[in-house]
């Protein structure tokens, strides 16, 4: 298991769930079940100059805010290092910071290109990229599961969907997992921005090429199609590929590393999956919840409002808290147990209502088909070295996981 300071409700005054070292070097485990029972709408204070924000943390509450996009709103921003700060620059135009018809109709407009229709050549390219990745990862003896292993498979699928080049997906992995996160308890906020600029950059240059290229890559959608009637402009197709290449890669990059490392901390759910107990699709939905990759999502209330007996006014930012409600003892039998025959499992991981993920089909036979690739050609894991979390107060994971993966 990974070592992490557990810290007691006592600590609440003074915690800052803001913090990204906090979730990294923490195990709040005791907080999110303290705060569930007794104070499931709890206010972060104020902190140097910096807003304070309500925290949610029950199953039940987060649904409710996801579900009403009129009181609880997603286009002032969605996380909080951007509501924080005072806004998202592409509200109103990204899809994750949009509501109404225009979100709506811009959903429409991508929702084809994620079909499972879509979806059969890039899905049965990723079964072999896996294939081939667990082949070379054995024959190394030791690898890291993050870079070796984890790293090529949601980027390379996602890349395929917007038209990238091969020869420009490392510098864009790169940029992706610095964007919301960084390897260095230090990291200063303008890397992060950095990061998010190179990235916004590195399309411009994609949509001026892909405008009349007649294909059918994302890219291609979203520079030849309309919205409510309206062409979309050089900002919103920028916007919306910087948000799907993010969501595409790093959250469930995150959650492959994090279902590894569980298969390897629970023996004997790694032994009931090889032997065939569990299918390879419930095991995947456990490992959705269990890892959890989106600790919160963002939202400003648009007006006087009260949520599990809790006043709220209108302008407060307001976080759910998927690392909680997915834990919530309401919903799962033992959540802090890992049961990969888990059913049913009415895990938030993607979100609910009109926000859910656009990516889940691909993510989930993502994750599947690592999950099937290590049944089929490997017969055990040992880590060899300790995980190294992300610093992020919006991304759960690890940036290193040392393993020695044998074949069968």
């Amino acid at each position: 298991m990974t070592t992490q300071r557990t810290v007691s409700p006592d600590e609440l005054a003074e915690i800052d769930l803001a913090d990204p070292r906090l979730h990294a070097e923490s195990d709040l485990s005791a907080i999110w079940r303290h705060l569930r029972e007794h104070e499931p709408v709890h206010w972060n204070a104020a902190r140097g100059g910096i807003p304070g924000f309500w925290v949610v943390t029950r199953h039940a509450d987060v649904t409710s805010v996801y579900r009403d996009s009129a009181r609880f709103t997603s286009e002032r921003g969605n996380v909080l290092a951007t509501l924080l700060a005072g806004g998202d620059s592409g509200s109103g135009r990204m899809l994750v910071v949009s509501d109404g018809p225009y979100h709506f109709a811009l959903r429409r407009l991508l929702t084809p290109a994620f079909s499972s229709r879509r979806l059969v050549p890039i899905v049965a390219s990723v079964r072999r990229t896996v294939a081939r990745l667990l082949q070379e990862a054995t024959e190394m003896g030791t690898c890291d599961f993050v870079a070796d292993v984890a790293a090529k498979i949601p980027l390379g699928a996602i890349c395929d969907l917007l038209g990238v080049p091969e020869t420009d997906r490392a510098y864009l992995l790169s940029r992706t997992s610095s964007a919301l996160s960084s390897e260095h308890a230090d990291s200063a906020a303008v890397d992060g921005w950095k990061a998010k600029n190179e990235i916004l950059l590195y399309f411009v240059k994609r949509v001026h090429e892909r405008a009349d290229s007649g294909d059918d890559d994302v890219v291609s959608i979203l520079a030849g199609g309309r919205v409510n009637g309206q062409p979309l402009d050089d900002d919103q197709i920028i916007v919306n590929c910087f948000n799907l290449i993010f969501a595409g890669d790093e959250t469930t990059r995150l959650s492959l590393v994090g279902g590894a490392l569980a298969l390897v901390d629970n023996p004997d759910q790694w032994r009931a999956l090889k032997r065939g107990d569990v299918t390879v699709a419930t095991a995947t939905e456990e490992i959705l919840r269990w890892t959890t990759a989106t600790l919160h999502s963002g939202r400003t209330a648009t007006a006087d409002t009260v949520l599990a007996g809790q006043a709220i006014h209108a302008g407060d930012i307001v976080t759910v808290w998927l690392s909680s409600a997915n834990r919530d003892e309401r919903v799962f039998d033992a959540p802090d147990v890992l049961r990969l025959d888990r059913s049913p499992n009415r895990h938030i991981t993607f979100g609910h209502g009109s926000h859910f993920c656009l990516g889940a089909y691909l993510a989930r036979a993502e994750i599947q088909a690592v999950l099937a690739g290590l049944c089929e050609q490997v017969a055990t894991m040992e880590r060899v070295g300790p995980a190294r979390p992300i610093y992020s107060n919006f991304l759960n994971g690890f940036a290193s996981l040392p393993l020695v993966l044998k074949s069968t």
